[in-house]
């Protein structure tokens, strides 16, 4: 009986070690593969021809104009190259060592204590970089299109005007679904004057993805895609390009996310919702700010430096230190009369020559508080929340008491504080100036980084994990659409092709398809956001995100359709475009937004058709 197990037991071996070998023979070939492709990028770029995309408008698909796609022969190190990566800090490790409890750390709850001296800064002042902004969600309490109606336009229509009061103020935004249907709306004078702002720097375009994406549900494919729609969008109307991720409210954050901006051109990215248990540990360590790596990379290429918010949320209260009943009292938006107040019960003051001193001295020892959770000498400060700033009257109570004590805080070299507003690539760009480091590399003053912060608890035990499998139908139906957007991206392709080379432009319906083609990419990208395809909105505005879904995947079947007509033709004469009558069907039905599809059954008889 001994024997007999031994004997089972050495062909379970034998068939292990036949597929290790089968294994390692596989990735031999991937290798090789990779080198190859490698070497392929390298010729590429000596003939760019060989990798062009066309861009713009349906009107310009045929012109000449082509946008050219360098790939990084660096993007194939981990064939070229053997070795550990150099990663300081490992979140696996991380994970393992800390014992996630929740010790009460006074003010800063779920922190700790944090003391200073007050000469720290004698020989080299604080910079405080104060930026402005407003979380526009596309979809959470309200359809995407009633937060629209109701706060987002008035928000940017109050942009440009307060902006241009004063040059010292500033703004960004993310959102680029929002902000192209408020673009679509506004007249040209207003066009220019956004412009203006832009190129002045103070009104700046942060991430520009057509969302604030989720990062644990969505397909790399909706992430890359929602990106592009957003930059290409952004190049067209504004000629600009982002230069910083900010993400401020998805539930969690993963390393995906990061090399893809990194991939974009991006050099600096922020994130805020992460393990209360992790931002402790960072902060003690001063590794809220790192250069977040790749795990599979064994050089540096995908180092990109991203900024941790040490704090619970990105509210007020939360983000000017460690005190949010401090920190309250300067969300001015909450004076006494207003429709919020601070839940501590301490109200703001509004800033006068009777007590500015006094409050810009509560505000400053807030920044350096938070600022000794951190190796530099620049802090970020950021002043927003949910839909802020709808109203003229915020945009005036939190610019002008910010300034005075701006003002005051910058008149007293005794204090040793240079306090403004900013956005946030003037926060990293002088924290890059402040620590030596370049544009692109990285070097020894901030940590390396590698791994992800999933899953993410905001509170005691309460891990946001439950999005990860919530409405599961929604979750399939944005697969669906995926897989029939890039089909008919591809045929629409071909069919355009076919129709350049004869008569038939005219008659094929290039322009109806190519728009059906865009208001499809732009449903996707709408469902990436952090409320749809997570699952986390109300049920009337699933519903909208399902019907949105379910009506760019009819339109994809008649793009496909219609394309595959054109080329399916032997004699292309033949072509009759006739929207009464289609010439192809898809195999599949499906009736509404939330019914199952079914095949179309074909019945056979034995009387002629």
């Amino acid at each position: 009986f001994f024997q007999g197990q031994l004997s089972i037991l050495q062909e379970k071996i034998d068939h292990l070690e036949r597929l290790l070998a089968e294994n390692n023979e596989i990735i031999s070939n991937i290798r090789d593969s990779v080198i190859n492709l490698s070497e392929s990028v390298k010729d590429g770029q000596k003939n760019p021809e060989a990798i062009n995309f066309s861009q713009g408008s349906v009107s310009e698909l045929f012109t000449s104009a082509s946008v050219f796609l360098a790939v990084d022969s660096e993007d194939c190190l981990f064939a070229s190259k053997s070795g550990r990566h150099g990663s300081g800090v490992q979140m696996l490790d991380v994970y393992d060592i800390l014992p996630f409890d929740n010790p009460d750390g006074g003010v800063w709850k779920q922190g700790f204590d944090i003391t200073y001296n007050e000469h720290e800064w004698d020989s080299e002042p604080l910079q405080v970089f104060v930026v402005p902004h407003s979380h526009n969600d596309p979809g959470w309490l309200k359809t995407f299109d009633d937060y629209f109606r109701d706060q987002t336009q008035h928000i940017l229509n109050n942009m440009v005007i307060k902006l241009q009061e004063d040059n010292r103020r500033k703004f960004i935004w993310s959102e680029i679904s929002y902000f192209s249907k408020w673009w679509d709306g506004i007249d040209s004078q207003k066009k220019d004057a956004v412009k203006r702002l832009i190129r002045d720097g103070q009104f700046e375009i942060v991430t520009g993805g057509w969302v604030m994406p989720d990062e644990a549900s969505p397909h790399y494919f909706a992430l890359v895609d929602q990106l592009i729609e957003g930059h290409q969008w952004l190049e067209k109307n504004l000629g600009v390009k982002p230069k910083s991720g900010w993400a401020v409210d998805p539930f969690g954050h993963s390393p995906t996310m990061a090399y893809l901006l990194k991939r974009t051109g991006f050099s600096n990215m922020l994130i805020q919702r992460v393990h209360y248990s992790v931002k402790k540990h960072f902060a003690m360590q001063k590794t809220l700010e790192f250069f977040w790596r790749q795990n599979w990379d064994l050089g540096s290429s995908t180092d990109i430096l991203c900024h941790m918010m040490p704090f619970y949320s990105y509210d007020v209260p939360h983000t000017c230190g460690p005190d949010p009943k401090i920190c309250c009292q300067f969300d001015f938006k909450r004076l006494p009369g207003g429709r919020v107040s601070c839940p501590w019960r301490v109200p703001p003051e509004a800033i006068h020559a009777g007590n500015v001193q006094h409050r810009a001295w509560m505000i400053l020892d807030q920044y350096r508080k938070k600022s000794k959770l951190f190796r530099s000498k620049v802090l970020l400060a950021p002043l927003g929340d949910d839909f802020r700033y709808a109203e003229s009257s915020e945009w005036d109570q939190q610019y002008e008491n910010y300034q005075k004590l701006f003002d005051y805080m910058n008149s007293h070299p005794e204090w040793h504080v240079k306090a403004q507003f900013g956005t946030l690539s003037d926060y990293f760009e002088a924290l890059r100036k402040e620590s030596n480091l370049g544009e692109k590399h990285s070097n020894s003053f901030f940590p390396v980084l590698s791994g992800d912060f999933f899953t993410y608890a905001d509170r005691d035990h309460h891990y946001w994990s439950g999005y990860f499998t919530s409405r599961p139908f929604y979750k399939r139906l944005d697969r669906v659409l995926e897989s029939y957007l890039r089909a008919a991206e591809i045929i629409f392709s071909l069919a355009l092709a076919q129709s350049s080379k004869s008569e038939l432009r005219s008659v094929f319906p290039l322009v109806d398809n190519y728009k059906l083609l865009t208001e499809a990419r732009r449903n996707l990208g709408l469902f990436q956001h952090h409320d749809a395809i997570t699952g986390t909105s109300k049920d009337w505005v699933v519903v909208d995100y399902g019907t949105r879904l379910f009506h760019s995947i009819m339109n994809l079947k008649k793009v496909i359709t219609d394309s595959a007509h054109i080329l399916i033709l032997k004699n292309k004469g033949a072509y009759n475009y006739d929207t009464s009558t289609p010439f192809l069907k898809m195999d599949d039905v499906q009736s509404s937004q939330d019914s199952l599809p079914h095949k179309t059954v074909i019945k056979l008889t034995s009387q002629p058709r």
